[in-house]
């Protein structure tokens, strides 16, 4: 009997897995851009709700997502347009998966900004498509010529734009994205993960032009557990999606969770308010610090660049704080670690031991 190895794809056995950190018991765990609070936990009158809500749930059933209201709940709250369609994804990585299928056809090309989400370029390499990756700028703006002669050269059939930017925080210009909006022949996705935190969204312009998908999740406000991404766009794109997209590819207690959420969205927005203030505070303290470079971010965390990330690493792991170190994952992001916005307690945490270690 020959190995089952022979049969597996060459170019998958020489990935590497994305690797989950593992948080060892009571640790701090600001590595993921989680949310630090329980969407419900400041109510217990929400919560009791929440409960009940889940157990009179339909588990037994195949949940049906065109029905479940959620997407009319979603237009209604973030002002999306009559004229988009919105998908439902079990969180954005499903969408971005799918997104990826539709397009790959033999030879196409797939475009990305660099540094950005690691799960662009990984889905490119599963569906046989080419990549393009255009290094961002020293300061992690846009290198908008760039990328627009890039444009020029591979004619991509589909390019993600972060806004704002991960794992940098940045957030572009909003005429250099419209400009690759224009550029473009292919599909153009604008993925406002961390849209919730920034000044600006594409949602209001989805559905126009055809070529537009605007790429969300409700993870990094508070529900990173129940894997809930939506996309919009034009019908000449989200019919084709909708094709390939599973049919039960939602779960009833995800659906029904979000659905509550849209339903108590003020609730929501208090603590997206709160998350941002904590991140001008801290992006402030950290600025008076001698030895570092913080970037300013409108997402939930915060990119720094310090004389020596593994050094800042394993102070913060001594005291049991889990943060991102990015050094080594592109020559942008040399010396650079990536913090989550947590609680006060848990951001004067950390800034305590950076201090210890730069004063």
């Amino acid at each position: 009997m020959t190995s089952p190895l022979n049969v597996i794809r060459d170019d998958i056995q020489a990935m590497t897995a994305y690797h989950v950190a593992d948080l060892p018991e009571g640790f701090i765990k600001l590595d993921a851009m989680e949310s630090p609070y329980h969407p419900f936990a400041a109510s217990e009158t929400l919560l009791d709700e929440w409960k009940e809500l889940l157990a009179q749930s339909a588990i037994n059933l195949y949940p049906n997502p065109a029905t479940s209201g959620l997407q009319t709940a979603l237009r209604q709250v973030f002002g999306i347009p009559e004229s988009a369609q919105i998908a439902l994804g079990n969180g954005s990585d499903e969408l971005i998966q799918f997104l990826t299928m539709l397009v790959a056809k033999p030879g196409a090309t797939m475009l990305a900004v660099e540094p950005s989400f690691v799960m662009y370029k990984h889905n490119a390499a599963l569906y046989g498509m080419n990549y393009v990756g255009v290094p961002l700028n020293e300061d992690f703006t846009l290198n908008l010529p760039a990328v627009l002669a890039a444009i020029e050269q591979h004619n991509p059939s589909l390019i993600f734009i972060t806004y704002p930017n991960n794992p940098t925080g940045v957030c572009f210009r909003r005429e250099e994205v419209e400009a690759v909006i224009r550029a473009a022949n292919g599909i153009v996705v604008v993925d406002e993960a961390y849209g919730a935190f920034s000044h600006d969204s594409f949602l209001s312009q989805a559905g126009k032009p055809d070529n537009l998908v605007i790429m969300r999740t409700v993870s990094k406000i508070g529900f990173a557990g129940i894997r809930l991404g939506y996309a919009c766009g034009s019908p000449v794109v989200m019919n084709e999606l909708a094709k390939i997209l599973p049919p039960y590819n939602m779960n009833q207690l995800s659906l029904a969770t979000a659905k509550f959420a849209m339903k108590h969205a003020e609730v929501i927005q208090q603590t997206v308010a709160a998350l941002k203030a904590e991140r001008e505070r801290v992006f402030t303290e950290l600025s008076h610090i001698g030895g570092l470079q913080a970037f300013p971010s409108e997402a939930n965390f915060i990119t720094v660049r310090v004389p020596d990330a593994q050094a800042l690493y394993d102070a913060l792991k001594a005291e049991k704080i889990l943060i991102k170190k990015l050094h080594g994952a592109h020559p942008l992001l040399s010396q650079c670690l990536r913090l989550t916005i947590g609680s006060p307690e848990q951001n004067d945490a950390v800034l305590s031991v950076i201090r210890k270690l730069y004063r």
